[in-house]
C-alpha cells in the first residue's frame, strides 16, 4: 500500500516536530521545512524513520514568498527522486512566530514581518504547491486561539491567524471540485519555546492559564500534535472549512 505523504512547514521544533511524529506515527511519510535550525530538522528526520517511514528536510523561509516557486521546484524533484511520485497528499501550514507588543508599541516593522509568515506566506506558498497536492487531499492551517480571546500584547498575530482563518474557508470553497478539504486548527496556550517560552518557563503565567482552562492545564506539544495527526486521517475526510481549537476550554 502506497503511503501518503505530508509536507509541513517550520517542523523542526515545536507543534510543527510533535505534528510530524504523530503522522509519522501512523505510517504518513514527511517532508518536513526548516528555516535555520538544520540540525534538529534532521534530529527529526531520524525520529520519524525510526517510525518506519520515509522523511526528508527542506529549507525554507516562509517570510521569503519570492523563493517559493523555487522551492515548489525542489519538491518536485524531491518527490521524483525519492518516492517515484509526482503529489503529495497533505499540507500543513504550521511555520511561525509570535511577537508581543501592544497595539500602542507595535512597529511597522513587526507588522510586516508577522504579515509576511503567518498571511502572506501561507496564501502563496500553498499556492505555489497546489499543483503538487493530490486531489483527494488535505490543507490544514495553523491559527491560535487568540482569535476567539483576546490579550494584550497579541492584536497584529491575532490580527493575521485571524486572516488565514478566513482564507482557509476560501480555500474549502474553491479546493472543494478537486476533492481537498481544508480546515484550520487553533492550538491555545500550549508549552513549547513560543514568545520565548513563556507558558513553559514562567510558573505564574502557566498557572493562571491552567486556572482558565476547563481541563485544568496547559497544552503539551503532543496534544497538538495527535490533533494534527487526527485531522488528516480518513476518519475526519468529511470535515472541511472548519476551524478546530486545541484549547483544553480556554476563556469557557
Amino acid at each position: 500500500m502506497t503511503r501518503p505523504i505530508a509536507l509541513i512547514t517550520g517542523a523542526s521544533r515545536g507543534l510543527g516536530k510533535h505534528g510530524a511524529l504523530a503522522l509519522a506515527a501512523k505510517g504518513v511519510d514527511l517532508i518536513i521545512t526548516y528555516r535555520s535550525q538544520a540540525a534538529e530538522a534532521e534530529a527529526v528526520v531520524t525520529q520519524a524513520r525510526a517510525l518506519g517511514v520515509q522523511a526528508h528536510a527542506l529549507a525554507l523561509d516562509v517570510g521569503e514568498s519570492a523563493t517559493f516557486a523555487a522551492f515548489a521546484e525542489e519538491v518536485t524533484q524531491l518527490l521524483a527522486r525519492e518516492w517515484q511520485r509526482t503529489h503529495f497528499n497533505f499540507l500543513v501550514n504550521n511555520a511561525g512566530i509570535g511577537i508581543h507588543a501592544s497595539f500602542e508599541q507595535t512597529t511597522e516593522q513587526q507588522f510586516d514581518t508577522l504579515l509576511n509568515i503567518h498571511l502572506k506566506g501561507t496564501f502563496f506558498l500553498t499556492q505555489a504547491l497546489l499543483p503538487l497536492l493530490a486531489d483527494g487531499g488535505r490543507i490544514l492551517n495553523l491559527s491560535t486561539g487568540l482569535t476567539r480571546f483576546a490579550m494584550p500584547g497579541y492584536a497584529a498575530y491575532a490580527a493575521m491567524k485571524g486572516g488565514v482563518e478566513v482564507l482557509t474557508q476560501y480555500l474549502a470553497k474553491e479546493l472543494g471540485p478537486r476533492g481537498i478539504a481544508v480546515n484550520v486548527l487553533a492550538p491555545g496556550a500550549i508549552e513549547t519555546d513560543f514568545g520565548g517560552g513563556v507558558v513553559r518557563d514562567n510558573k505564574g503565567v502557566n498557572d493562571f492559564l491552567a486556572s482558565q482552562t476547563a481541563l485544568g492545564r496547559v497544552g503539551q506539544p503532543d496534544d497538538i500534535g495527535g490533533a494534527i495527526a487526527a485531522l488528516l486521517s480518513d476518519d475526519c475526510r468529511w470535515i472541511t472549512a472548519q476551524r478546530i481549537e486545541a484549547s483544553g476550554g480556554m476563556f469557557i
